[in-house]
């Protein structure tokens, strides 16, 4: 199963999505109830609540009918952390010098893995993760004690070869949980959930199609692929089924420096926020996670030539001629890396007006947007500092305003932003 390993951390990415939202402490009223995406509730509580899920299907097309496949099941399960004082009596929280414990559902990773010949499909096949309790001394203050549940749930492969000449098949893995007697309510039936599932599978012997981009011969196979729960798309050679809406070959941004759990990770304003928090509540947030501890131990310590690195990218796509490649210690996100474009010297046409580097403008914003702010820009002067492309092929326009305010923005090297179509050049102006 190491096969997986060269996917681990955009995997790692779906399991904790939501797991801790900010302000990362327990006492939060979100972080009282766990919310995340992929969740399989007991079958119990999908007949209380018929908007929940108890089952995920994904069908994806293998170009062949003859492999061995390794299926890898990933979740967390839920456990319940209570706290205990020095007596073992259970209390409402626990302090020591460092941090502030509280009673909280803190989770497992869990992993079924199988391997199956799709000449051998169908295949059924029953997983359990067992209960227990465990219990953790908190130096001499108390004890955390962790309390799981029971979970089974199981996994089905079926196979169905496909018509025409191709020899392509579409395989159906079906993820269930069926744990008996579950609770009626959401936080308990939680704490017996397959939260955050998501599949990993590997092909020996054929491979994968993509269903976001198939090859033209297998269009219509694509169309009949039913996905419910999960979406798959292709990570390298292996496929990944998300329940979160991924692109075919997805990765962590190179900037990001860790997890933040928090909806699509706006690392930037999540990182500057958790730099806000006051002493008493990071000793709460140190007592409510582990990760969540990490997290504040890594902002905390965060140099300031990685926080400017979460202020943006500009990464261009346009290339005349193959570039020469840039020196081995050259960081990928040094706009030098291509030598086809030159933010600092290039142009774009505004008016019939070549505009660049040094040029006046007066800002005419709100042509192709509604920010308020842009009231106070109408009418005002500034100078092009540069001339971008974004990933798209857009083009955007760098200004710093006249007067102090552009002083700042040259001196933090921040500017505003504008498409051509809002500036008006000052012909004559230097």
């Amino acid at each position: 199963m190491n096969g997986f390993d060269a996917v681990q951390q955009i995997a790692d990415a779906l399991l904790f999505e939501g797991y801790v939202l900010y302000p990362y402490r327990a006492s939060d009223g979100k972080n009282r109830v766990r919310w995340q995406f992929g969740v399989l509730m007991p079958p119990d509580y999908c007949v209380v609540d018929p908007s929940e899920r108890g089952w995920s299907q994904t069908e994806c097309l293998l170009d062949g009918d003859a492999a061995v496949l390794s299926v890898r099941v990933r979740f967390l399960q839920a456990q319940r952390r209570t706290v205990l004082d020095a007596d073992e009596v259970e209390v409402a929280s626990l302090q020591t010098d460092e941090a502030t414990y509280l009673p909280w559902d803190e989770a497992v990773v869990r992993t079924v893995d199988l391997r199956a010949d799709l000449s051998e499909l169908p295949q059924l096949v029953p997983f359990r993760i067992p209960g227990g309790t465990e219990t953790e001394a908190v130096g001499t203050a108390g004890f955390l004690r962790r309390t799981r549940f029971p979970v089974t749930g199981t996994v089905a492969l079926t196979i169905k070869p496909l018509p025409g000449p191709y020899g392509a098949a579409r395989l159906r893995i079906r993820v269930e949980n069926n744990t008996p007697d579950s609770s009626s309510e959401r936080v308990g039936a939680l704490r017996q959930a397959l939260i955050a599932h998501h599949v990993l599978v590997a092909a020996e012997g054929c491979r994968f199609l993509s269903l976001l981009e198939p090859p033209e011969w297998a269009t219509a196979y694509a169309a009949g692929c039913d996905n419910v729960g999960l979406y798959p798309v292709l990570a390298g050679d292996l496929l990944l089924s998300s329940p979160i809406i991924l692109y075919d070959h997805p990765r962590i941004a190179p900037e990001s420096q860790g997890d933040l759990f928090d909806a699509t990770e706006i690392d930037e304003i999540l990182s500057l926020r958790a730099m806000t928090l006051t002493d008493d509540e990071k000793r709460e947030v140190r007592g409510t996670d582990q990760r969540a501890a990490d997290l504040l131990a890594r902002v905390d310590s965060m140099p300031p030539e990685l926080m400017d690195r979460l202020h943006g990218t500009i990464r261009y796509l346009r290339k005349v001629t193959e570039p020469e490649p840039p020196p081995p210690d050259t960081p990928w996100w040094d706009p030098g890396n291509d030598s086809t474009v030159s933010p600092e010297t290039d142009t774009v046409l505004v008016g019939g007006v070549a505009v660049g580097n040094g040029s006046r403008v007066r800002l005419r914003p709100g042509i192709r947007r509604a920010d308020a702010q842009d009231m106070f820009l109408t009418g005002r002067l500034g100078t092009v500092v540069a001339v971008l492309s974004d990933v798209d092929g857009e083009t955007h326009v760098a200004v710093a305003l006249d007067g102090e305010e552009g002083e700042v923005q040259r001196a933090h090297g921040r500017y505003l932003y504008f498409s051509p179509d809002e500036l008006e050049p000052l012909v004559g102006a230097g």
